[in-house]
């Protein structure tokens, strides 16, 4: 019986999770914390979109999980990487995780090169404190180049795909 009450928790969670993230992003607040018995989640509006955190939810399993093998501490950011960084076009991580091209395993890919994107449009998701946190574009354009491979380690800065 524990498992059924679980997944049904779940999937209520995710719904009203859904409808919180659709009600924040068509307000024009900042940051909204909500904490309950059940849940706690923070949503904090930056240039790479919104945060969600939900610590509980995080117990009863992600989509995401760890690459197998993966080490406990991000790598160092590929050497290759580096001058990318500086073209005009690149879209780089806010923060130190695992990034992640779809919204769960075996999905297809937010982005492939060669697609035509938006402003504000998903790219990718990085992981970071078991935290989804999704990277949006920051101009409209065509992507050139995609400077990273799912469940990758990335840095803070780190050039993620180039966009034209």
């Amino acid at each position: 019986m524990a498992p059924a009450s679980k997944s049904k928790n779940f999937a209520v969670e995710s719904a009203f999770m859904n409808e919180l993230v659709t009600l924040f992003s068509d307000s024009d607040l900042t940051t909204l914390e909500l904490e309950t018995d059940e849940i706690a989640v923070k949503l904090s509006r930056g240039s790479e979109g919104a945060t969600v955190m939900m610590p509980q939810m995080a117990q009863m399993g992600q989509p995401f999980a760890a690459a197998p093998g993966a080490p406990a501490t991000p790598a160092a950011p590929a050497v290759e990487a580096a001058p990318d960084a500086s073209h005009p076009g690149a879209v780089k991580s806010p923060m130190v995780g695992t990034v992640y091209e779809g919204p769960e395993p075996g999905a297809p890919a937010f982005i492939k090169e060669g697609d035509t994107v938006k402003k504000g449009q998903t790219l990718f998701i990085v992981e970071a404190m078991k935290v989804m946190n999704p990277i949006a574009s920051t101009l409209d354009g065509t992507v050139t180049k995609i400077l990273v491979q799912n469940a990758q380690p990335v840095e803070f800065d780190q050039a993620l795909v180039i966009i034209e």
